[in-house]
């Protein structure tokens, strides 16, 4: 937790008690079914939650946002930003369901009652949302051919609706067709930690 409060520091009550529990039930989750690597889940907050908290640093969403996490696992960059954000709704998928039961038990013992998830595979989705978000999910031109028509046109936010994703290590040729419309944060401009010396997030407008 102390990696969050660093770079978060007003978090309401409400806010720090949800992050505070995440670790046990991830712990508990991953005792069951392979959720994070279990060399991992003692980086939790750092490798996953920090992480995910990234795109609030990129965009700070407006209250009746809708926003979908494409291949959320175990409920990553999803959860975490349904937390920080609970004015908007968050509508995390997955191919996978035994992932998905693990988001919604988290959802449900921590009421976030901003989070839905739907078991599907996001270019068989056919709802529309203002942002969707994912964690190295699928390559950068794969991710964007299962995301277009799936984007807003009613814009909400200080940056136009679109994709942001986040990934890590040599992006030129994941970029080079989105060259002259994306933009890269580099990670560790945001966090000093080691960890996110090649982290990226990559952001795309799509509508």
């Amino acid at each position: 937790m102390d990696e969050i409060l660093k770079y978060f520091p007003r978090l309401t009550a409400a806010q720090i008690d949800k992050f505070a529990a995440l670790q046990d039930l991830y712990e508990d989750w991953n005792a069951k079914i392979n959720v994070i690597s279990r060399k991992d889940i003692s980086n939790l907050y750092l490798h996953h939650v920090l992480h995910s908290l990234s795109i609030a640093k990129i965009l700070p969403l407006k209250a009746g946002n809708k926003v979908a996490d494409a291949g959320t696992g175990g409920g990553f960059p999803g959860i975490p930003l349904a937390i920080m954000f609970p004015d908007s709704q968050f509508e995390l998928i997955d191919s996978t369901g035994k992932k998905l039961k693990v988001v919604d038990d988290i959802a449900g013992k921590l009421s976030i009652g901003n989070v839905s998830t739907k078991h599907s595979r996001m270019e068989d989705v056919r709802n529309c949302y203002d942002f969707i978000v994912s964690r190295a999910a699928l390559s950068l031109p794969d991710l964007v051919k299962v995301c277009q028509g799936k984007i807003s046109k009613e814009q909400r936010n200080c940056i136009p609706n679109g994709l942001i994703c986040l990934k890590g290590g040599d992006l030129t040729d994941e970029i080079k067709p989105f060259r002259k419309i994306a933009e890269v944060y580099e990670l560790q401009d945001f966090f000093e930690e080691e960890y996110f010396t090649t982290k990226k997030a990559i952001y795309i407008p799509l509508c």
